[in-house]
């Protein structure tokens, strides 16, 4: 097909290295297409793969500490995304966790978006992202509570503009379902595992890797291995930080932010990979499956489609779930882990991250493109 592309997705930032800016990297590598994003400091970047790339921003970009993320400029999101002129483009390909699905496009433009969440500000985190700062108390209370309503408003329209979704699991897609009543096609994102080495042979401590922020549980991993004794590894950086330094005892270690070559190195040698929060997938845990690494994890989203449960399927178990998401059931399920580890193959946890290689993400894509393209010059 000889056509026109843009790729569309929020920020491009060099601590932003999540499964959506994988999923970006992995999609430029197969189609030749104009990037665009709200804010971009990796085409600046000497250790980007976008460095020296022209990319597209909107107003945003010049605004004070964009360089350190746009959430603060919240609800002038949706506008900043609405100024991108896409007009001379065939296709639009968005890769969305809050705006990037709400670019304006014309009848004559096929939009396919590929939704990592719904924009989780406006729907599962409002009370979080309330709580955050004080934001829930007071006038600054009600009216941040009005711009929430506000953009629920927005990003329900805004899935209109959408022709076809993508969902990075059957978690997120039951989501997609939840907010817009749209059906999506899940393909699981690309995980690089050529960049993580596959290591039997672990050391005795545990690992979690994450951002440091209130949903991803981490002052929760924190309590259960203070109550454990047991050694643990956090790495990440987030708002959460000097709390969970403070709550840590001296056996729990916060590293914060770490380049690849050291979370490398934790990975592989890891006993098991310690995750609380409820993901729509989840990229860690079948990074650290690629290196061998079980997974201790809660019992809901994403981790359910890429971890096996021992005790389950004792064939080809994976690591274990815990189902409640308090302190004391993780310390359990930690107990647990460690009468069944010598169980878990760590073949078995490579064999499992290769389902979600990116030769597989590669040819789901592309093929799902092509479709959708025919489909819809067929309805035109």
């Amino acid at each position: 097909m000889d056509l026109n592309y843009a790729l569309v997705h929020e920020w491009l930032t060099p601590k932003a290295t999540g499964g959506s800016e994988l999923v970006v990297q992995e999609i430029l590598q197969h189609i030749d297409a104009d990037l665009y994003a709200l804010i971009d400091f990796e085409s600046t970047n000497p250790e980007s793969y976008l460095y020296q790339r022209e990319i597209s921003t909107t107003f945003l970009q010049k605004f004070p500490q964009a360089r350190n993320g746009v959430q603060k400029y919240l609800p002038l999101l949706p506008i900043a995304i609405e100024q991108l002129d896409l007009n001379h483009y065939d296709i639009i390909l968005s890769s969305s966790h809050a705006v990037a699905k709400g670019v304006l496009t014309n009848p004559h433009q096929l939009h396919i978006c590929y939704c990592h969440t719904p924009m989780r500000y406006a729907w599962d985190l409002t009370f979080d992202y309330l709580k955050g700062d004080r934001k829930g108390k007071g006038v600054q209370g009600a009216i941040a509570r009005y711009i929430l309503h506000r953009l629920r408003t927005w990003d329900v329209i805004s899935a209109n503009r959408v022709d076809y979704f993508i969902a990075n699991s059957q978690h997120t897609a039951q989501r997609i379902w939840r907010c817009y009543r749209r059906p999506a096609k899940v393909i699981y994102p690309p995980v690089n595992l050529e960049k993580f080495e596959f290591c039997p042979e672990k050391e005795d401590f545990y690992l979690t890797i994450s951002r440091l922020v209130s949903y991803k549980q981490i002052c929760l991993i924190v309590k259960a291995f203070n109550k454990l004794k047991k050694p643990l590894v956090i790495i990440g950086e987030g708002s959460q930080i000097d709390e969970i330094r403070q709550l840590a005892e001296p056996h729990v270690r916060v590293l914060g932010w770490q380049p690849h070559n050291v979370v490398k190195k934790y990975i592989t040698k890891a006993k098991a990979f310690v995750y609380a929060a409820c993901e729509d997938f989840g990229i860690a845990l079948v990074e650290a499956q690629a290196c061998g690494t079980p997974v201790i994890a809660y019992g809901k989203g994403g981790a359910l489609e890429t971890v096996k449960d021992i005790r389950v399927d004792p064939q080809n178990g994976t690591g274990l779930f815990f189902n409640v998401q308090k302190s004391d059931a993780l310390a359990k399920a930690v107990i647990e882990f460690e009468q069944l580890q010598n169980q878990i193959d760590p073949e078995n946890c490579r064999s499992q991250a290769n389902n979600f290689s990116p030769t597989i993400f590669k040819q789901s894509y592309l093929q799902f493109i092509e479709d959708c393209y025919g489909e819809w010059k067929q309805g035109k």
